[in-house]
Formats: C-alpha cells, structure tokens, sequence
C-alpha cells in the first residue's frame, strides 16, 4: 500500500496523475519526445497548455472577463507583482489572518503603502476576521486576504462583499492552499493567485486569475515578465511557461473533472468530499483529550489540519510511529510547532481514517 502523504506542500498528487505521467514521461502521445523537451510554442505543447487552461475555466467556473495567466515565482513572488501591478504605489489594504498575510504585508511595503485594516494576530490567529470588523481605507486600490492559511489552519469560508463595506477597491485573494478544493464567487474578486505545489501539482507554477480591467496598471519598475497585461497579451508565453508544471496541472485537472460524489462532480464533488474528511479529522481531535486544535470552529480549515499533543514531550515518538503505519510528513511548521495534518483534494478519505485510527490508537497507549 502506498503510504499517505500530509506533506503541506510540495504535496501529494493522485497515484492515477502519477502513473499517467510516468507512462508519458519519455515520448507524449506518440510525437516521439517528452514534455520536458518540448518548444513551448511548438503545436504540441500549445495544445497541453490550451487544455488546462480551459479545464481549469470550467473547473472554477471562471467568467470571460478574466485572464488565466500561468506565470512563475510562488506565492512570495506574486506578493510582489501583485502591488507592482495593482497599487499604482499608494494605497492598499490587508487583512492579517496568519503567516502568509503577514508575508504579504511586509512585501508590499517595498512597492506601496500598505495598512492593516483588521488582524488576527492578538489572538495568535486563531480565526480569521470577520468583516464586520475590518476597517476600510475608501482609497485603497485594493484589499489582500489570504484565503486558506496553510500554517495556522485558518480559512476564510466566504468572501467578503467589500462594497457592502464601502469600498470599491477589487479583493485580492491568495487561495494558494485551497485553490479548486470549492467554488469561488468571481463576482467579489478582482485577483486571485494561487502555487501550484499545494492544491495542483509540482512547484514551478503559479496560476494568476486577474479581472481583464485591472490589465494596464503596472508600476514602471514592474519587470516584463512579472507585468500581467504584457503576460495576457502573450498568452503565458511572454518567457518560456514553466512548462511540465503546466503539464502536471493539466493532468489534475482532467482528473478532477472525473471526481464524482453522488450527483455532483468536479470541485462540488471535492467540497464534499473535502468537509467529510476534515470533520472526521477535526471530531476525532474534539473528541480527544490528548490532542488539540487551537483554531476557532468557524475559521477551520478543511485544508490544513494543525494539532498540538498534550504532552510536547512525545512529539518525536508520534512522528516515528506514524511514519512506521505509513503516515508521512506530519511535522507542524517550524513556526509553531506541533503537528499538521494537510488533507488537500489528493488525499483519499481512507488516509484522513488510517489517521484518525493511529490518533486513537497512540492515545490510548501514551496518554
């Protein structure tokens, strides 16, 4: 049996895309070469690259008015484009839910003048702010939130309508983390982006979904190849596309379009599925003595899964046993210790039980 993979990021990917790609590795669909040796703008590779994007359109349902930009450089990149491109060098708003926001923040006070217009932080980001509170700069050219906070495990579970705030600035969202794991309403969103080595495929992309009329703004310090309007009008291939990513991505895409539970298919049979696996997870920690999690119940991630033991002590024993029953990559971040469970759409139910089984099991003998 292959073993289950927790891993926050670079993380699991469905055995079906593996093998898929092994059988494909060395010569794609009979042309006698490999994606990896592919010309990005060879009739090969175009048409890889048009597949996904048009999957992943149907996947999120994404309207025309947006681009889909396949671009380079992580998340801690695009906290840089995203202000070189949108801020215009004034003013901008954030919500600090966790440690990626904060990233956010203090990146943007290169290219711009950010301010925190609410934060979670006094409570040691524990849940995400709710928009009631937030405080709203009317000037703002755009307001960032970071949807899913891969480390905190604090998830924003609706999306705020910034207009019934008094703002008409666009909302910036970082879904990195919970990218196509449930719909997104575009109707509040001016940006999203998104890494694709949590929620997609291997690192090496970063998938950018900007509304058409936020093109044409960027700083003239913008780089090129990092200015939004100048990667849409070359269709991601303004440089050389970090091309077997995008290959990998399409192929999780193709997979997720199969996805089924009961009626619903592609990202609305992954909501489900996603809710069933983080309740059994977060119920068998409720239920525990021996285990917690410190996130507030309405800000809880269906992603990542941060747990702490009672007793510190027997951290180092929880992580050998369970890498023994097959259960990999359950070190919390360096930064706040503890465990982390990320259970992202590639993570069969069956991983999240085997979890929940070793959970009760190791309590009962350590406790």
């Amino acid at each position: 049996m292959r073993p289950y993979n927790f891993s926050a990021g670079p993380a699991t990917i469905p055995l079906e895309v593996l093998e898929r790609a092994a059988k494909e590795m060395s010569d794609w669909h009979g042309c006698g070469m490999g994606v990896m040796e592919m010309s990005h703008r060879g009739k090969e590779f175009i048409s890889i690259y048009e597949q996904a994007e048009s999957n992943f359109r149907t996947l999120l349902n994404v309207p025309p008015a947006f681009k889909i930009l396949f671009m380079q450089g992580g998340g801690l990149a695009e906290n840089a484009i995203v202000p070189l491109n949108l801020s215009r060098g004034l003013d901008v708003d954030f919500v600090l839910s966790g440690s990626w926001s904060q990233k956010s923040f203090k990146e943007a006070m290169r290219y711009c003048s950010p301010r925190i217009a609410a934060s979670s932080e006094p409570n040691g980001f524990r849940d995400f702010p709710h928009p009631s509170t937030w405080d709203v700069n009317p000037k703002a050219h755009y307001l960032h939130i970071c949807t899913n906070e891969t480390i905190h495990g604090v998830e924003c579970h609706a999306l705020p309508d910034l207009k019934s705030l008094g703002s008409d600035a666009p909302l910036v969202i970082d879904f990195s983390s919970h990218v196509l794991s449930q719909p997104v309403d575009w109707h509040r969103v001016g940006l999203a982006f998104a890494g694709a080595q949590k929620n997609i495929g291997p690192a090496g992309l970063t998938i950018v979904v900007v509304r058409e009329d936020l093109l044409e703004q960027a700083l003239p310090i913008c780089p090129s190849a990092f200015e939004y309007a100048t990667v849409a009008k070359n269709s991601s291939m303004y440089n050389t596309p970090p091309t077997y990513s995008i290959y990998m991505a399409g192929l999780m895409f193709e997979w997720l379009l199969t996805q089924q539970e009961g009626s619903l298919r592609g990202v609305l049979a992954m909501q489900r599925r996603n809710q069933e696996k983080a309740r059994l997870l977060y119920e068998a920690i409720d239920a525990s003595s021996f285990f917690s999690n410190p996130v507030s119940l309405p800000s809880r991630s269906w992603m990542n899964v941060p747990f702490f033991l009672a007793d510190p002590a027997k951290d180092a024993i929880f992580l050998k046993q369970a890498h023994e029953r097959g259960l990999l990559q359950l070190k919390g971040h360096k930064s706040v210790g503890g465990m982390r469970a990320s259970i992202y759409n590639a993570m069969p139910i069956e991983g999240v039980q085997a979890l929940v089984a070793f959970l009760k099991d190791f309590e009962a003998h350590e406790a």
